[in-house]
């Protein structure tokens, strides 16, 4: 157990009225959104949605764009108003039916391509770009901010609301372990409404005054063009743009930083990365509840975990608690303040832990106990799998589980990848079905669409 009281963390990261953000930016012609917005063009914004959020009176609103600057704008709004931003896990017209039922929010910041996505009686906000008015009254960082709706693939949807304070002071963190600053370009291939999208490229550049590039690409060519072109210095992906990234070279020379969360990296991803482009990737672990917790730069030879400097940790019945001051005020904790996550871990034995995967990743197969993350990574390291995905599903009547498992393969041979397999796997863990894709399913937040996914292995 690594504890430390909560009153020894760092008073910028400890306290509920610490400024993260000038009440007027401090070079309104830097660009926030590289070419197309600055950093004045977001405060005037923001100052526009002060004032159309105070006469609507609306209480919560949900932010139905992707325009990072339109967000940033928006977040300091609520930073000075009253009211609640709520962020849904996909611009869907059923993600913002289910938000507003779970809600009941009556206005969404929604440009005109995204009005036909509002449920019906919505009151729909921009934004003014050329704004003459300024931000009033004084930044809160203490309220609820942000309520961070996530999908509800394996069960009920959740929605996580962050205070000001959750969501700036890690930024705030983040800006300083990174050495991120106003000379640095952040592209990111995945969406502002996921929470890594949201911290790394809308309140990091608040924060730090560094740009980030208004599209979000994903296909490797898409990813290597926005690097070069923009001569980009951090690239903010998750493990499944890696792994399509693990043959090229993307860095024409800029690219100081590369970062991987909503997901474990595959060491071998890492290992061709970095080969190829001369460039760290810094593993970022965290959750929507959480926050950030970790990182892991293999680089480096750091093949465990080491919690930040902000967090408290402890393995609780084989899982990891954490304690910190960006975990959501809304999660349930134990008495001593640590919330317990999904997650197994074990201690190294010095400051890390070694992360073993989800608790719900283990199942049982006629009585063997199965872990599903060993039969993926068994399953990655057959010569025809490019990426998958592995579930346990219930087998014809119910009553047995069965491994079953997608892949994404140009050239597959069932035969082959069996015969590979079963000097890997005990006979339990061994998939009972697999099937082949061309590209796997993916969600706009980079993570694996395990709806879809389980649509395609359905009988």
């Amino acid at each position: 157990m690594q504890t430390r009281p909560l009153a020894e963390l760092p008073a910028k990261m400890n306290s509920a009225v610490q400024s993260y953000c000038p009440a007027v930016p401090e070079n309104p012609e830097q660009d926030f959104v590289q070419f197309k917005n600055s950093f004045g063009d977001v405060y005037a914004m923001a100052a526009s949605l002060q004032k159309m959020f105070a006469h609507s009176r609306e209480p919560l609103v949900c932010l139905a764009t992707e325009n990072r600057a339109v967000l940033a704008a928006a977040l300091l709004a609520a930073l000075a108003g009253k009211v609640r931003l709520l962020l849904p896990n996909a611009l869907s017209k059923r993600a913002l039916a289910r938000m507003q039922q779970a809600t009941g929010f009556g206005a969404a910041l929604a440009e005109q391509k995204n009005h036909d996505l509002l449920p019906s009686g919505i009151m729909p906000f921009w934004p003014e770009h050329h704004f003459s008015g300024s931000l009033t009254g004084e930044f809160s960082y203490h309220n609820d901010l942000v309520s961070l709706f996530t999908g509800g693939t394996t069960g009920a949807p959740s929605i996580w609301a962050k205070s000001g304070e959750n969501l700036f002071a890690e930024a705030a963190f983040l800006a300083e372990y990174f050495h991120i600053t106003a000379a640095d370009c952040i592209v990111a291939t995945v969406s502002p409404c996921h929470i890594y999208g949201l911290l790394f490229t809308v309140l990091l550049p608040l924060v730090s005054s560094a740009t980030v590039l208004a599209e979000t690409p994903s296909f490797p060519a898409e990813i290597e063009e926005a690097i070069q072109k923009n001569s980009a210095t951090i690239l903010a992906a998750v493990p499944a743009h890696y792994r399509a990234l693990r043959h090229k070279s993307v860095n024409p020379g800029s690219l100081r930083l590369a970062v991987s969360s909503a997901g474990m990296l595959a060491s071998d991803d890492n290992d061709a990365f970095v080969a190829h482009n001369t460039t760290a990737v810094v593993e970022v672990y965290g959750s929507t509840e959480t926050g950030g917790i970790a990182t892991r730069n293999r680089a480096a030879g750091e093949q465990d975990f080491t919690p930040f400097a902000t967090v408290d940790w402890k393995v609780s019945n084989g899982r990891l608690a954490v304690r910190s001051p960006y975990v959501s005020a809304r999660t349930h904790v134990d008495r001593d303040g640590f919330f317990i996550t999904g997650d197994r871990v074990d201690s190294d034995g010095g400051d890390g832990f070694i992360l073993k995967g989800r608790a719900d990743t283990i199942t049982k197969v006629g009585g063997e106990r199965v872990d599903l993350d060993e039969v993926a990574e068994a399953l990655r390291k057959q010569p025809e799998v490019e990426d998958c995905f592995v579930l346990s599903l219930p087998g014809p009547g119910g009553r047995e589980n069965r491994i079953c498992a997608l892949v994404q393969s140009a050239d597959f041979h069932k035969e082959l990848v069996f015969s590979g397999l079963q000097s890997l796997l005990e006979p339990a863990a061994l998939p009972r079905l697999i099937r082949a894709v061309p590209r796997m399913p993916m969600t706009r937040a980079g993570k694996y669409d395990q709806a879809a996914i389980r649509k395609l292995l359905s009988p």
